[in-house]
């Protein structure tokens, strides 16, 4: 193996095949990154296809973010066990096959396995797609190569919405898991032809197979009692509270072994680093934040704002533009100031949006929901790009690699519990402003008289004031949410000054 590797490595890609792997390499980034909002905007058109509250579609959301996020820590072992460009081809096929059965799918059920499965297959690829380009790319050519994964990070959430959106509306939603099919499928085919020059020789590495089950276990644990608290009324019952005891019981049993293994799944001895605790403890409260109103926009434009699937992807899209824009100039900037005054700048940008999100209305224009979010894009790369650089500089070199999955994980899980807790709080928080408006609604008897004199039936005016009482307690339920995350994000931008200051420059090409 060492000898092929030696041959090829004698043998680079040169001209248009290079371009062509960057490009091929680029896509599958693309679709893995893609599937973690392509159905943001389409949970309502999926639970109401297949007879679930919006509530339970939800699960579609999460499954695939703790699915991958559990491969992320286990994708060094694969690929030195396997090969690289093996794990990588595999995960791309497999990708695609899992996205065809999401498709398929007849129940809710059905969909969440395979979403499970397609998680777990496209967690390698967003790491390992990196890994292959800094390795096919000459290294001059090296940066340009990472700006053009960087940009497929960045667009690729911007364009899920908009494409979910569109396919719902425009075909059905099955379309919006076809989509990967011939892209992971040609990919897979043509990548191998090209990257198999490139494979890595064989490591026999032990595996911790007790870390991994414990980590499995615990985060499934949590996940399904964070995703069934809601409609099992919490710790009313039994079956929460075991899952409850499982995730507490799991996670300290995770910590203790994880901490004296000698070669751990995940190695947790990188939280000595005080900066790199900092960043991580950032990168929780901020990107939580961030993808629990971004995932409880669309749920409210489409249920309650009249908006399509369509037009709603479009209007939560907004925040990606001026994210784009301004992420080269940030990078640039990252390597000559603070990294912590950066954060901190684009963690208050964001915590200030957010604030003034949580003051909507229901008889808002899009133009009026839609500038907030395009002006959050800004604080995107602020955010992102120097914690990275922060956080890895913060530990030593050799432990680059481990440190970058740990946070890869930790920032995936944190997106999907926050999924689940402001679905759980929205719905929650509705039920009791109705409450609350109920007994302060027309005390006298002047609105139903009012709308009876209008011509309605008395029937007809009690619907009228009970629509207008559940819009209001949408809204209110909202607004609440956003003004909890924005104060999630000022305890973010308030963490990060607990890293000392940086006194290197991290290699970020580990980070994914």
């Amino acid at each position: 193996m060492s000898s092929h590797f030696s041959d090829a490595a004698m043998k680079p890609l040169e001209g248009a095949q290079l371009v062509g792997a960057g490009l091929l390499l680029a896509a599958a980034n693309f679709i893995a990154v893609l599937d973690t909002t392509i159905a943001n905007v389409s949970v309502s058109t999926i639970s109401g296809a297949l007879g679930a509250s919006s509530s339970q579609g939800t699960y579609v959301i999460t499954s695939y973010a703790v699915a991958e996020a559990i491969t992320v820590p286990l994708t060094g072992w694969l690929a030195n066990r396997f090969g690289t460009v093996r794990v990588f081809i595999a995960s791309m096929i497999l990708f695609g096959v899992f996205s065809a059965l999401c498709g398929l799918a007849g129940s809710l059920g059905m969909l969440i396995a395979f979403r499970v499965l397609q998680g777990l297959a496209g967690g390698p690829l967003m790491p390992l797609s990196q890994t292959l380009l800094l390795r096919i790319f000459p290294k001059e050519k090296a940066p340009a190569a990472i700006g053009l994964w960087a940009m497929t990070t960045l667009i690729a959430p911007i364009a899920g919405p908009i494409l979910g959106g569109v396919l719902c509306d425009q075909y059905s939603w099955p379309y919006i898991f076809y989509i990967n099919v011939p892209v992971a499928l040609v990919c897979g085919y043509i990548g191998w032809r090209m990257l198999k020059r490139y494979e890595s020789p064989l490591l026999k590495l032990p595996i911790d197979k007790i870390g991994l089950i414990l980590m499995i276990v615990w985060v499934a644990a949590l996940q399904i009692m964070l995703d069934e608290g809601k409609e099992k009324d919490w710790f009313a019952s039994n079956e929460i509270i075991i899952l409850a005891l499982v995730a507490v019981a799991g996670f300290i049993a995770f910590l203790i072994w994880e901490l004296t293994e000698r070669n751990p799944i995940v190695d947790l001895r990188v939280f000595r680093h005080r900066g790199y605790t900092a960043s991580v403890t950032t990168i929780c409260l901020a990107f939580g934040a961030f993808f629990g109103a971004t995932v409880l926009t669309p749920l409210w434009l489409q249920g309650y704002m009249g908006y399509t699937a369509t037009h709603s992807g479009e209007t939560t899209a907004m925040s990606g533009i001026l994210a784009v824009l301004t992420a080269p100039f940030v990078a640039r900037l990252s390597t000559k100031v603070d990294p912590r005054k950066l954060v901190f700048i684009g963690v208050m940008w964001l915590g200030a949006v957010t604030l003034f999100r949580s003051f909507n209305t229901s008889d808002m224009t899009n133009f009026q929901i839609g500038w907030p979010l395009l002006l959050q894009g800004i604080g995107l790369p602020l955010f992102f790009v120097p914690l990275t650089g922060l956080a890895l500089a913060s530990v030593d070199e050799s432990e680059t690699a481990s440190a970058a999955g740990l946070m890869s994980f930790c920032r995936t899980m944190s997106g999907a519990i926050a999924t689940s807790l402001v679905n759980t709080s929205w719905e929650n928080k509705s039920i009791y402003y109705h409450a609350e408006l109920a007994g302060m609604v027309d005390q006298f008897g002047d609105v139903s008289n009012a709308l009876t004199q209008a011509g309605m039936s008395i029937d007809q005016a009690r619907v009228n004031m009970e629509q207008i009482l559940q819009s209001q307690s949408i809204m209110l339920s909202t607004n609440h949410i956003f003004m909890m995350a924005a104060i999630s994000f000022a305890l973010a931008a308030t963490a990060v000054w607990f890293a000392p200051k940086p006194t290197r420059v991290a290699d970020t090409s580990a980070a994914h």
